[in-house]
């Protein structure tokens, strides 16, 4: 069985959507967002006090762009993942990578001093000046869909890069950068957005939340 911790639409909600992507069985553990302040039991799971966690068996998961990976490559059958012979092998790593590391990083500077510092705290400078990297480091995901015409980022079809992508777009739109996005990502955030995986996800995060107790106040959303 795979378990997976998770706060509401955290980055945590790749791996959850892939689950739904996949329709897999798997067990969904809510927590208040940041667990490492108010659920402090979690440290014994994870060192680290964040979400995601993805559990299956001995197999202990804490990077979200890895777990979509691991997940579309432990089934291939569904076909989101692509094979290393498959001449978009290299773009699809690049992607599942600069997910996280190139347009969620940035994004996380915003919200820590934009929203989740105290006020003396928040940073102006900080929020404009990394708003305006993410949208710079975007450009990539405008510039592909556009000069492949393909609906999608790598190998012609959805595939585990575009759940990982997708997060990022997500996170932006709770930032209040969606409005800023070019028109290529534009619409393709409104495709994924169509998606039944996603919508699942969606839908099943607050289920959950609201039946183990949980706030279903999105992550990105939580004050001080």
């Amino acid at each position: 069985m795979l378990h997976l911790h998770h706060c509401v639409s955290a980055r945590s909600f790749r791996p959850l959507w892939m689950l739904e992507e996949l329709q897999l069985p798997y067990q969904l553990h809510m927590l208040p967002f940041p667990p490492r302040a108010k659920a402090r039991w979690f440290l014994g799971e994870n060192p680290l006090g964040t979400v995601p966690l993805l559990v299956q068996g001995d197999v202990r998961m804490t990077e979200s762009a890895a777990m979509c990976q691991y997940l579309a490559a432990t089934h291939p059958d569904a076909g989101l993942d692509v094979a290393p012979t498959h001449p978009a092998y290299g773009a699809y790593l690049n992607w599942l990578h600069m997910s996280d590391a190139t347009l969620t990083f940035p994004q996380t500077l915003v919200l820590r001093y934009g929203r989740f510092e105290p006020a003396e705290r928040k940073q102006p400078q900080v929020v404009e000046d990394y708003s305006r990297w993410f949208l710079a480091r975007l450009r990539a995901v405008e510039t592909a869909l556009i000069h492949s015409g393909s609906e999608h980022l790598c190998a012609g079809r959805f595939t585990a890069a575009d759940v990982a992508v997708g997060y990022a777009l997500l996170l932006a739109q709770h930032l209040g950068l969606a409005p800023q996005f070019g028109p290529a990502a534009q619409a393709y955030w409104q495709r994924l957005q169509q998606r039944p995986g996603y919508q699942r996800a969606m839908e099943v995060q607050v289920r959950a939340a609201e039946e183990q107790g949980v706030p279903t106040t999105p992550a990105p959303d939580t004050q001080p």
